[in-house]
């Protein structure tokens, strides 16, 4: 008797789950059969349903442009099928399209239905992902297929589509209008394919938002090249007349570029961490701890005045250990104080003291870029550049410190206008008239 029950209630609950999957696809088909848009999106996204509603909504377009079968009313007749393809989802389909011919004019009639559904629902976005993520282009067909009929999916037609895909994602990066963002500080690193070399730009905004600002394929950092690059930011609508603070990692051609195109708009902070790897570099290993850390409680100081006098006594130390070292401290060491002298909060002395912000970035990217073996030219390199950066921006997390970076843009703000007092009220020698 209880097995009996037990039976019972299992085929309830089966008659139940059905009734409710009726419902659902009662709800869908409504949907379905309302809107232009909600009907094709639906089409794509019920795969094992698609093929059946794309021929249904074709013989719909059919009827309503040359009427029933056999009617001989209207300017539009039947004209026999040929073989057509469909796109559900990025998987490609075949089936049988039907014709319609316009016998007063003598030509084809366009349907729209079959012309919307020749190009993928999400435009090739799908397959850019896996292949960005690292699916091989031979193994994609056994990997992300959805049917056995599927085709269009061979190691070159893949190519194209990630070459198209790739390409746009770029184009965005490097043409996308600055002007609407409030740049307050830029980061700006390299990294290094083989012999050549790129470029990025990281903007943080007032908010704390990361931005990437652009990539550039350049084969030094010297200022020439990223003179031009800066330039681009320009036209493209960068703000730069309240002030922004540019975090390097100590590249000369960097710097002398930033100052040649911004001049007192633009402050420098180089990196400490850089800064302190190549002091230690000089030293004994059995020194390089101890040196670090006093290098780091440095810069740990809160205000300008002690930070400085505590490098000095390292500077000092130093030239007696190692004069290589000692030099290497000494060199561009106002620029490691930037932060300092601007009088900035721990956090955000934390957050712009170093270019982990973008290393972080340059790390993430690597994750796609590193599994490239070959590299065939620039743009295969910035393409893949680009996509990975478009893949990563949505996902950057908020500048830490945030919260504090009014406080810098009161500060640069500040700076631009006194400099720019400084600028204006330079004494003129009056010309003399000559007799």
């Amino acid at each position: 008797m209880p097995m009996f029950k037990v039976a019972k209630q299992r085929g309830k609950s089966k008659i139940k789950i059905s009734e409710k999957r009726k419902a659902v696809m009662d709800r869908i088909l409504d949907c379905y059969s309302e809107d232009l848009d909600v009907k094709f999106s639906v089409i794509q996204e019920l795969i094992p349903l698609g093929l059946e509603a794309v021929a249904k909504e074709l013989q719909n377009e059919v009827k309503s442009l040359a009427g029933e079968k056999h009617s001989r009313d209207g300017v539009n007749a039947r004209w026999g099928r040929q073989n057509g393809s469909v796109y559900l989802r990025d998987q490609k389909f075949p089936i049988r399209v039907p014709r319609v011919r316009n016998i007063s004019e003598n030509r084809e009639v366009r349907l729209e239905t079959y012309e919307r559904l020749q190009k993928p629902f999400d435009n090739d976005s799908g397959a850019l992902i896996r292949l960005l993520h690292g699916l091989s282009t031979h193994k994609y067909h056994e990997s992300a297929s959805l049917a056995p009929q599927v085709f269009g999916i061979s190691a070159s037609n893949l190519s194209k589509k990630f070459k198209r895909g790739s390409e746009e994602k770029l184009r965005q990066i490097q043409s996308r209008s600055l002007s609407a963002y409030d740049i307050v500080a830029v980061f700006i690193d390299a990294k290094r394919y083989a012999d050549d070399g790129i470029a990025v730009a990281l903007g943080v905004t007032l908010e704390g938002h990361k931005i990437v600002l652009g990539i550039e394929h350049i084969h030094s950092e010297n200022s020439c090249a990223v003179d031009q690059w800066l330039d681009k930011f320009l036209e493209r609508g960068l703000k730069f007349e309240e002030g922004i603070l540019f975090i390097i990692d100590g590249s000369k051609g960097i710097k002398k570029a930033i100052e040649q195109k911004f001049g007192f708009y633009a402050l420098i902070q180089r990196c400490r961490w850089h800064k302190s790897q190549n002091v230690i570099a000089y030293l004994d290993k059995s020194q390089q701890v101890v040196f670090k850390r006093r290098i780091q409680e440095a810069y740990a100081k809160t205000t300008y005045r002690e930070a400085k006098t505590c490098l000095e006594k390292l500077h000092h130390e130093l030239k007696k250990i190692n004069v290589s070292a000692a030099n290497s401290l000494e060199e561009g060491l106002e620029e490691t104080l930037t932060i300092h002298r601007m009088g900035l909060s721990a956090e955000l002395s934390r957050s712009l003291g170093t270019t982990n912000c973008i290393e972080s970035l340059m790390s993430q990217m690597g994750a796609y870029t590193d599994k490239v073996d070959r590299w065939h030219d620039s743009d295969q390199i910035l393409r893949w550049t680009g996509t990975a950066l478009a893949d990563i921006e949505p996902r950057l997390r908020r500048f830490r410190g945030h919260r504090y970076l009014n406080v810098l843009k009161l500060k640069l703000r500040e700076m631009a206008a006194s400099q720019s007092k400084k600028k204006t009220t330079v004494a003129v020698p009056e010309l003399v008239e000559v007799n």
